[in-house]
């Protein structure tokens, strides 16, 4: 099943979340163990740069997997999620129209 899953962040912990953030992708890459993280990335104010959150679209078999990969990140370990939003995408979400996440190489980006 896929899952829509929203964290909005504390305001004022840009120094905490950047101190953290390679931690924090090393996560969503693995999936925790649990989950595969089909498309993610940080929310922003409409500014494009303002920090509010992140997101991603999620392949797991329960919100209960979603929820505990949201609470193993190092940004909610650290204090840094205020709250975290699950909600369940439609049966025909078409999840194979999403390239899925690869990491980041100094060649591509």
């Amino acid at each position: 099943m896929h899952w829509l899953m929203i964290c909005r962040h504390h305001p004022g912990k840009d120094a905490e979340r950047a101190a953290i953030r390679d931690r924090h992708r090393a996560h969503v890459l693995s999936g925790g163990g649990r989950v595969r993280v089909l498309i993610g990335s940080a929310l922003t104010a409409d500014d494009g740069q303002s920090p509010l959150g992140n997101f991603g679209v999620i392949e797991a078999r329960s919100r209960e997997d979603v929820i505990a990969f949201a609470e193993a990140d190092p940004y909610a370990q650290a204090g840094i999620v205020a709250d975290i939003a699950v909600t369940a995408l439609a049966t025909t979400f078409q999840a194979h129209r999403i390239d899925p996440m690869t990491p980041v190489t100094a060649a591509s980006g």
